[in-house]
């Protein structure tokens, strides 16, 4: 392989990165023109403007992961249902046929699974997992993706058999600004108040419920038990630790992948169990999308 086009195109960013034959990083763009507010729909235009002095008509390769190809994309990619692997996914990309600029243009699909009849899905992470194996030479692993949805996945044999979605940040949010903790909060979160958060993930993982725990944000504020700059981390602490409660491993490593303020407080909440822990950042991302191109370039999907 000459080299490759890598993109992360998400609902709110583009990112892209031009990687060489040995698969490493030349150069790197972004902006912040995700799916959904792409004009008419024209990912083509887009793409074209982002990387054009990239994309050559003489066989240049372009790989995207990314939620460009959900339903609101450029193209919708079949999720591929676990367990898979490199070539699982390296044998269901969607290709974009005609491609824009002459390249050959592929779209990896997301991921889905089961649990007791109700399924999951991924798109986008699976790509970030594949590029943690590489990055840490890992066959199995047990991973956790932090943001708005988190995802814990878990690896044997470099295939994702499982992976399950907690719509932690999500809930954070809505009780930070929608709930009635909204009026007991500052209105901006700060920096980390590292005894509070400690505190907070205490609380979740002594047991009880969310919807019961929740409110002791206001009662603690209520009570002058605690300084309302600090009370943002609790919150943050107990929502994370009712995740952990639910999710974290018994025993093993951890890889933690995800923004380095959001990593920290999770290598933080998983140091209350115990669990050891190492951190991969966004370089991830290219090494999967490379890692894929290399399984479809030996041909062995």
């Amino acid at each position: 392989m000459r080299g490759l086009v890598a993109v992360d195109w998400g609902t709110s960013s583009l990112r892209i990165a031009r990687m060489d034959a040995q698969g490493r990083v030349i150069e790197e763009r972004s902006s912040a023109q995700g799916i959904l507010i792409v004009p008419g729909g024209d990912f083509a235009t887009v793409f074209i403007a982002a990387c054009a002095d990239w994309v050559r008509a003489d066989g240049s390769f372009c790989l995207m992961s990314g939620m460009v190809g959900s339903r609101q994309g450029w193209l919708e990619a079949p999720y591929c249902a676990c367990p898979a692997g490199f070539a699982d996914v390296a044998g269901a990309l969607a290709w974009l046929m005609p491609a824009p600029g002459g390249a050959r243009v592929a779209i990896v699909p997301g991921l889905s699974c089961e649990h007791d009849g109700v399924p999951d899905v991924m798109r986008g992470e699976e790509v970030q997992v594949f590029g943690a194996l590489q990055v840490l030479d890992l066959q199995d692993a047990t991973l956790v993706l932090p943001g708005t949805h988190s995802k814990w996945v878990t690896v044997r044999g470099q295939q994702i058999h499982g992976f399950s979605t907690f719509m932690t940040g999500e809930f954070y949010s809505l009780l930070r600004q929608h709930s009635i903790l909204s009026r007991t909060l500052p209105p901006e979160d700060g920096a980390l108040d590292e005894a509070a958060f400690d505190r907070g993930v205490t609380q979740a993982l002594a047991g009880g419920s969310l919807l019961s725990t929740a409110f002791s944000v206001r009662t603690l504020s209520l009570m002058d038990r605690m300084a309302a700059q600090a009370l943002p981390s609790y919150l943050s602490g107990l929502v994370i630790g009712e995740e952990l409660r639910a999710s974290a491993p018994a025993g093993g490593m951890v890889v933690v992948m995800g923004a380095p303020a959001l990593a920290v407080r999770y290598e933080r909440a998983l140091a209350h169990l115990g669990v050891p822990t190492r951190r991969v950042g966004s370089e991830a991302t290219w090494r999967g999308l490379w890692a894929i191109a290399q399984t479809l370039e030996r041909g062995t999907p």
